[in-house]
Formats: structure tokens, sequence, C-alpha cells
């Protein structure tokens, strides 16, 4: 068979594969959509993304110019991933806000809401996103004979006799690659800081090969550098039918470096806080990379997954575990974003559902550190189970995701506790618990379905169960024990390492379908809130023109 053919092939059973609205949306039969579909939009508030460029030179100015234009070609390859065809289906709405709206949750399944479908005709979102067939079956793809069947680099497609095979990012996104790579060694052209220069050849290598280990090693060595980026295939939380499948996105960066002073005192402690985790010895023999780095930038663009839905306000990686043990990671806090997030939302939230006389602990540094050491703490445990069952991602299968957000959740909220036990961090720690509670309502609005939402909830059921607060019926608001949050927090610790270590794919699934849902009183709460107006997430003004470039 010809290459030519081969494609052609592919290319039909691909657009076979996705998910397609059964009918355009005429203006006459969604009379009433407008207003069902302006109720779903007041769910974002908007925010502009700007940050001071005083200080930057005009080659570093001209950068970040060309890594906007790469970061735009990773939204057309997570529409793909996520959806199919996006030209397709946008032009099936006629109604501006649904149109509107599919735009924000990157297809037509609304993310705040369970991927529920919000286009009428509209069939369930496939657990497997774009990423395999849709009737394809769990047991077909487990008995399918295909060496690379769970890279995180693969799409899984059929070929003309209808045999599943898979095909790389860098054939399916052929022309994509090229032109991304391609901006990414004009950007490094103009990079000053010579870890910036090789991280961004050796990343245009990665975007064009699906190596992109030496590029994450190379990320990892940048120290100095004003201007990041983060771009590729990273997580894999869009794949839900086995988080194999890595999904693009991108983020444009500008470092803050006094801010990033305060945090870089922060990583020596890993080792330490790794040997007190409050589970078996076994459970932490790992040894956290000790070259891991805190720092806080303002984003200035965000693309692909991380801007579909619920937006991301800080980062930890890579995700490479051989690279976590050898060099450790990096967390970057998104200060721009999580400060948008705390004024329009976190806080609001705290005045209808924290008691009284708990809300003056709601204050931005704990939500800032909360979210900070949520990110630090996935680089506390292990990463391969202590039972030969392989790692951990590859042992509990789709609930990876899920279980180790809730792990870096409690995970982060155990090192505040024992940072503040030494002194290391200011304030008060009913600060920092307080916070941590109506962060809880902040990011369960998610929905259950996304792994942040089914962790969230883990974790408030667990916590209620275990007494760390109460609701007082009267004022409708809650109350944070602070001495049963801190019971909460390790047994809920010691739980999820534990599942995690012994590779436990079936307790696992348990604990999720016993915990990760949201109960009537809880969605009654989460409900005021939506009457009340206040935001479930932010959408971005974006671009060179609101940066004034």
């Amino acid at each position: 068979m010809t290459i030519r053919l081969m494609f052609a092939i592919l290319i039909f059973a691909i657009a076979a594969c996705s998910p397609q609205p059964k009918e355009p949306i005429s203006e006459e039969e969604s009379s009433s959509e407008p207003s069902k579909m302006q109720t779903l939009l007041s769910n974002y508030t908007t925010f502009k993304l700007t940050a001071d460029l005083s200080h930057l030179s005009e080659n570093q100015k001209e950068m970040i110019k060309v890594l906007i234009d790469a970061a735009k070609i990773m939204d057309d390859m997570f529409w793909y991933e996520a959806y199919g065809n996006r030209d397709q289906l946008l032009s099936s709405i006629t109604d501006k806000d649904a149109r509107r709206y599919a735009m924000i949750n990157y297809g037509p399944w609304d993310r705040l809401n369970n991927n529920a479908p919000f286009i009428d005709g509209v069939e369930a979102k496939p657990a497997g996103a774009n990423f395999y067939p849709v009737d394809m079956t769990k047991e077909e793809f487990e008995a399918a004979d295909i060496a690379d069947k769970t890279s995180l680099y693969t799409f899984i497609r059929r070929d003309e006799s209808g045999q599943l095979i898979s095909v790389p990012y860098r054939e399916m996104f052929d022309e994509q690659v090229v032109r991304v790579g391609s901006l990414l060694r004009q950007a490094s052209q103009l990079a000053e800081d010579p870890g910036l220069k090789n991280y961004l050849s050796l990343r245009a290598d990665a975007i064009e090969s699906d190596d992109y280990q030496p590029s994450d090693m190379a990320w990892m060595d940048m120290k100095t550098n004003p201007i990041d980026v983060v771009i590729g295939p990273i997580e894999n939380y869009e794949d839900q039918l086995y988080n194999y499948k890595a999904a693009h996105e991108a983020y444009v960066l500008i470092k803050d470096m006094a801010w990033s002073e305060r945090l870089s005192k922060y990583a020596a402690y890993l080792p330490e806080l790794q040997r007190g985790l409050p589970v078996p010895d076994e459970y932490k023999q790992e040894t956290p990379g000790s070259d891991a780095d805190l720092n806080a930038y303002d984003v200035v663009y965000y693309a692909g997954d991380c801007n579909s839905g619920s937006k991301t306000i800080a980062i930890n990686l890579p995700n490479d575990e051989e690279v976590q043990l050898a060099k450790g990671s990096r967390r970057l806090q998104l200060k721009n974003a999580m400060q948008a997030k705390f004024d329009k939302i976190l806080l609001p939230i705290a005045d209808m559902l924290i008691s009284e006389d708990q809300r003056a602990n709601i204050t931005f540094e704990a939500f800032f550190s909360n979210t900070m050491f949520h990110e630090v703490a996935h680089g506390l445990g292990i990463k391969n189970t202590i039972n030969g069952n392989g790692t951990v991602r590859s042992a509990i299968k789709e609930h990876y995701s899920a279980l180790e957000e809730g792990k870096a959740d409690v995970l982060g909220l155990y090192m505040i506790t024992q940072l503040m036990d030494k002194g290391e961090l200011d304030g008060n720690i009913e600060e920092y618990y307080t916070t941590f509670m109506a962060g809880i309502f902040r990011s369960v609005r998610f929905g259950a379905s996304s792994a942040h939402g089914k962790a969230n909830m883990i974790r408030f059921n667990f916590f209620k169960e275990y007494g760390a607060f109460s609701k007082d019926e009267s004022s409708g608001t809650y109350r944070v024990d602070f001495d049963k949050m801190k019971e909460a927090m390790d047994a809920l610790s010691e739980k999820i390492l534990t599942l995690q270590g012994d590779g436990d794919y079936d307790g696992v699934a348990a604990l999720v379908a016993e915990k990760g849902s949201i109960d009537v009183e809880l969605q009654a709460d989460l409900d005021r809130l939506a009457s009340a107006g206040i935001p479930v997430d932010i959408v971005f003004e974006q671009g060179v023109e609101v940066l004034g470039l």
C-alpha cells in the first residue's frame, strides 16, 4: 500500500471516529437557547492576561510574539484530540452564545457539568475523547498486538481491514509539527539566555520526533531565564479511558523574579519531608530529585488543554518519571491567574459558605501557598509500585490522574503543616486550613468528571467523615475543626500513598466510586453559589494586542 493511500484511509477513518453533531442547529430551533447559553456563559468571568514587559529587551518581546504564534497551533491540535473536526462543529452552531461556549470547552461537552452535551443531537463524550476509535472496546484494545499502543504520543485508529493500529503524533500532525518546530527554532535564535536557547531548540526537535526526554532535561536545567514556555503534548487528563494519551497545550510565561526568590528555599526540604510521610518506609523509599525548583510567573498566553474549561493556575512538570527521579521537577505558580481566581471567585465563595468568624483566615498568601505546595507535593511519595507492578501510572490506569491530584492536595497541606512547625512559613495554620477548605468549594465546582474534580470530592467526603468541618444549618456556613482536619489529612495521606505504592487498581476504583461524587447537600450549596452569580472560573482576553506588542 502506498503511503498516500494509507493516509487517505487513515484520514477517512479518523473522520468517521470523530463525534459529530447529528444536524446543524438553526436559529428557529434554538429560540430558547440564548438564555440557556447565557446562563452557562455566566459560569465564567473574563480576565485580561497582562504582565510588566518593560524590563524585557526588544529581542525578548519579539520572542514572546513568536511563542504565542506557536501556542496557537497547540489550540488546533488539542481541538482535534478533544473532539475531532472543529470547523465542522462550529459551522453547525448558528447561535453565537452556544458557539462561544463550544470554543471555551473545545467541543460540545460542558467541562463544568461532567461533560454533559450542551448542543442538541450530540451524544455523550467518549471516555477516550478522540484518541481512540469510538467503537473500540477495552477488551479489543488490551488484546491488540501494538507495540506502542500505551505510548503518550500515539493515536489509536483502524486500518483498512478494521484492525487497530497506532499513528504517531508526528505523523497525524505532520503539517503542524513542521510549523511549530520552525517557530521554536526562530524563538531560539532570539533567546538571550543560553539555557532557554538550548531548550527551545531541543523542544523543536521533540515536537518533530515525539522524543521529549532530552528537552525535558534541558528545561529542568534552566534557572535564569526571564521568559519561559511550556509547549507540547503534556497532561493525560483528556484521556479518561486509560490516562495514556497526552494532550497538546502551551503557556507563555514571564518570570516574577522577586516572588521566585521568596520560593526558592522550599525545594531543599523535599527529602526531609519525604522521610516524614505518614506511611511505612517501603512507601517512601524513593528520594525526590534534589534539583527541583519553585518559581512564580505571570502567564501571558494559554492554549489547548490548559485553556479548556477551568484554567490551570499552577504547573508541576515534567511528568516523565525518569526525569523526575534524575532532576526533580519544576513548580510554576501562575500568580496573575491565581490572583484573579482569588479575588473574583474564592473570596465571594468564602463570604457565603465559610463561618463568619473564620473568614478573616482567607488570605491570598495562604491560597498561593496551598496551590504551590499542591504542585510541590507531586514530587513526594513514589513513582513505582513496591510489588513489581510497574509504575503507579500504569498500574492504576484511568484512575491515576484523580488519585495523583488527591495525593498532591492532601500532601500539600501536610507540607504546610510541617513547615509551619519548623517556623519556615509566615501566618498561622488556621489561615492555611480555612483557605484550603474554601478552596475545596471553589475546585469542586469544576465538576466530578475531571481528575481534579474527583480528587476534590474524595477529599471533601473523607474530611466530612472525620469531622474536619461541620455545617451550621441555620446560616448554611461551614466551620473548620483544625485538630480533626490534621487527623483527616494524615489518614487520607496514608490511604492514598498505600494505594499508589501497592498499585491497587481495584482499591482506587472503589475509593473513586464511594467518595468521588457530589451528594445532594453539597450540590444544594453549589447551587446557592450559582444563584448568587459567583462565577466558576475565568476566560482570558489574551494575545499580542492585549500585551501591547
